[in-house]
């Protein structure tokens, strides 16, 4: 148990001080995690959008296909992206093996299917009496789409959320496809199943530590974004006497 207390006592240090190694590890996996969920989030909002308002005959087996892909190990995806971006693959003349480009192309595809599946289940989720109502008072197509969007707007925030968090948290792509190079292609869930696996504990310590801090505040930015967006449009419809 005191080993334990040490380690997150020296874990808390290289925080406070800023340690250059746990900063910069830092940086680069939010840079990372970041980039593809917002290149993820880019795809499947309109593919999702697509899936769910269009009437077509397979909709019912491609939503499960999506579904089932949530649950691919990630070494799985790591081996796919590996064998299209090595030298010998058609990808390979792009580079991108053992790059952070590499890495958020590998976290991009990992986390599309999550992020479509959920947005395809927050748009099925608003009440039905909506579109019946957009209709009967004459809405076009694109305004029955886009208030429809707005009232599942918070249930598609989560499922970025969602991708987000399987994103930064993923150990199999970013080992595979990064390579786990120290100050080059090194992120918290690589260093930190290195570093344990060193018995440098409290270096693992504070790269997790990290890690969840990360996580909660992309999380709490993401809902206040939102939150002001939903007030700032309750005050233009609602006028000035609102």
């Amino acid at each position: 148990m005191s080993e334990i207390i040490q380690g997150i006592e020296q874990a808390l240090n290289l925080i406070i001080t800023m340690n250059p190694e746990v900063m910069q590890i830092a940086f680069l996996s939010l840079y990372i995690s970041l980039s593809a969920t917002i290149i993820a989030a880019i795809i499947s909002i309109p593919l999702a959008g697509l899936i769910h308002f269009s009437e077509f005959a397979g909709k019912r087996a491609v939503i499960i296909l999506i579904q089932t892909l949530y649950s691919v190990p990630t070494v799985v995806v790591g081996l796919v992206i590996y064998l299209l971006i090595s030298k010998s693959g058609p990808l390979g003349f792009l580079g991108l093996l053992f790059t952070p480009q590499g890495m958020i192309l590998g976290q991009t595809v990992l986390i599309i299917p999550i992020m479509t599946g959920l947005i395809i289940s927050a748009l099925g989720g608003v009440d039905k009496g909506i579109s019946d109502t957009l209709i009967a008072l004459g809405a076009t197509t694109w305004q029955k789409i886009i208030e429809i969007v707005k009232e599942a707007r918070y249930a598609i925030l989560g499922g970025v959320v969602l991708g987000f968090g399987r994103a930064i948290a993923e150990v199999g792509v970013a080992m595979m496809i990064g390579g786990n190079i120290r100050g080059e292609t090194r992120v918290l869930t690589t260093a930190i199943t290195l570093e344990t696996g060193m018995g440098n504990f409290p270096l693992s310590i504070a790269l997790g530590i990290i890690l969840l801090f990360i996580a909660l505040i992309v999380v709490v930015a993401l809902h206040l974004i939102t939150y002001s967006l939903s007030r700032d449009s309750a005050q233009i419809l609602g006028g000035p006497n609102g």
